[in-house]
């Protein structure tokens, strides 16, 4: 064979080396361009529980900030976020129109646990990642049966354990009065905080009210369990109406051991507006550094979370937990999405998901990390419980895992 000849077979050998190469190194499925990562989310905006609408404008602030950067391997994100006002049927319709219509490559963090779990069967069936969902329903993690969703923060069920195996110590002959959402999410916490009394639950739970996320008030509802007798309080409630259930029992000077449970434990959109001398001695539980914590003021991770806000959402109100939550979060796709390089398939994005090991946000307490397998879809299962003094919350103990299973 002449040389040239030679030369111009490895030639081409080698072009199609690097084409096949090239061709498998991107991959992409609706959603994603060499240019673009189309991403849907779906928040209550408005409605009961429109104290979390912000987690979502926390986001898209994020992800202009990343994009002001180059992106993320060079692809911009575009982030289409709608408003189901909390309603279930309304969710539905919004998720059928971000996959359907707008051909995101997945649904990230969309809030609520009646929200998600309608459109949980329909995400699945279409094979579109329901990432990280902004809720701590325990059914998030269930790959078996529903390999395309994953949640984020630590389950309720794990958290209320926590409470549980506090109480057994500190209290184990309270007298337990429960409010909750009549919802998964308020069945959830309950039944974490039964299974982790274990055989003394029906001793020591001595009522259970539920309310509806339509009722105005819950005055009443704190009327008749202070009537009980009850000398702990445990309050599962969304923003809203844990700000009015702690307004109620200072007006009506009823002093139980008051346990909050983590997703009302902001201090800007709940302890605040319900006044802070009303809510002395809450217990609650972290699973994130808190601005009003003096401990963090040279965090190095705290001046990165900051100096954010400064910069690229400074109409946010810093002492408002649901901020540094969608921090958080956005924090962690982002990490997902680095992972995940050119193969930007929705089966890669939940494989990459689904192998964080040890991921750290700048905003995790020390000792909490971000963990996931192909077997274990709850990202974080570690708190640590806390206690409201003066303006602040104050940590307490060792950072203790809830783990349903263990």
């Amino acid at each position: 064979m002449p040389v040239t000849t030679t030369r111009l077979a490895i030639a081409l050998v080698l072009f199609a080396a690097s084409t096949s190469g090239a061709l498998a190194q991107k991959k992409y499925d609706t959603g994603a361009t060499d240019t673009e990562i189309k991403i849907g989310n779906i928040m209550p905006y408005s409605g009961p529980a429109s104290a979390y609408g912000v987690i979502g404008k926390t986001e898209q602030a994020y992800f202009n900030k990343i994009n002001a950067e180059g992106g993320i391997n060079g692809r911009k994100i575009n982030f289409v976020s709608y408003d189901d006002a909390y309603s279930p049927p309304k969710a539905v319709e919004q998720a059928r129109k971000l996959v359907e219509s707008d051909e995101v490559l997945f649904v990230f963090n969309s809030l609520g646990t009646p929200s998600n779990s309608a459109i949980q069967k329909y995400m699945n069936a279409k094979k579109t990642p329901q990432l990280f969902v902004a809720t701590g329903a325990t059914k998030w993690n269930d790959p078996q049966n529903f390999p395309w969703t994953m949640g984020w923060q630590p389950s309720y069920q794990s958290e209320s354990r926590i409470y549980a195996k506090y109480l057994l110590k500190e209290k184990p002959d309270a007298k337990v009065a429960v409010l909750y959402q009549n919802d998964d999410y308020g069945k959830d916490y309950l039944k974490g905080l039964k299974d982790g009394l274990g055989a003394k639950a029906a001793s020591m739970i001595i009522a259970e009210e539920s309310y509806e996320t339509t009722e105005p008030s819950i005055d009443n509802h704190i009327v008749k369990l202070k009537a009980t007798g009850a000398d702990v309080f445990v309050n599962i409630t969304t923003p809203k109406f844990a700000a009015q259930a702690i307004k109620k029992i200072a007006e009506i000077e009823w002093k139980p051991v008051h346990i909050l449970n983590n997703v009302a434990a902001s201090v800007g959109s709940v302890i605040k507006p319900a006044g802070f001398e009303n809510s002395q001695g809450i217990i609650s539980a972290a699973y994130l550094k808190d601005v009003s914590d003096p401990q963090w003021s040279n965090d190095a991770g705290m001046k990165t979370f900051l100096d954010f806000l400064a910069k690229d959402f400074p109409d946010a109100n810093k002492l408002d937990g649901s901020v540094i939550v969608g921090y958080g979060v956005a924090q962690t796709l982002v990490q997902v999405l680095k992972q995940c390089g050119d193969n930007l398939t929705r089966e890669n994005v939940m494989k990459q998901a689904a192998n964080l090991k040890d991921f750290r946000t700048e905003v995790l307490l020390p000792g909490i990390s971000i963990n996931t397998s192909p077997s274990d879809f709850a990202p974080i299962s570690q708190l640590q419980l806390q206690r409201f003094k003066g303006e602040r919350w104050e940590l307490f103990g060792d950072v203790v895992s809830g783990d349903v299973g263990g």
